[in-house]
């Protein structure tokens, strides 16, 4: 399992690994997206991505005080929530703001 301290590292290290001095590691380089990266999510050879994803997720939601093993549908309709209640509050503080 990867340590969240090292999800930061990971990605430059996928996407340059070393300075593309042929035209072969220049494409293959060219080759390396994000989006390359995650079609091949969920196959054996990607296992380290899903286990940054899942500290990833961890670590949000530690942030949050929310359990580690909350549903996708259930932490998307808390993050909603968390945005009307944070929309909320600046519309009452641009309020008080203009009666001043």
């Amino acid at each position: 399992m990867i340590s969240l301290s090292e999800v930061g590292n990971v990605r430059p290290r996928l996407l340059r690994p070393h300075p593309p001095e042929t035209t072969r590691a220049a494409a293959i380089l060219k080759g390396r997206t994000l989006t390359n990266l995650y079609n091949t999510r969920g196959t054996p050879a990607r296992t380290w991505l899903d286990n940054l994803h899942r500290a990833l997720d961890e670590a949000v939601a530690a942030a949050y005080g929310w359990p580690a093993d909350l549903a996708d549908d259930d932490a998307l309709a808390r993050l909603l929530a968390l945005n009307h209640e944070r929309a909320a509050q600046e519309r009452a503080a641009q309020e008080r703001a203009q009666r001043r």
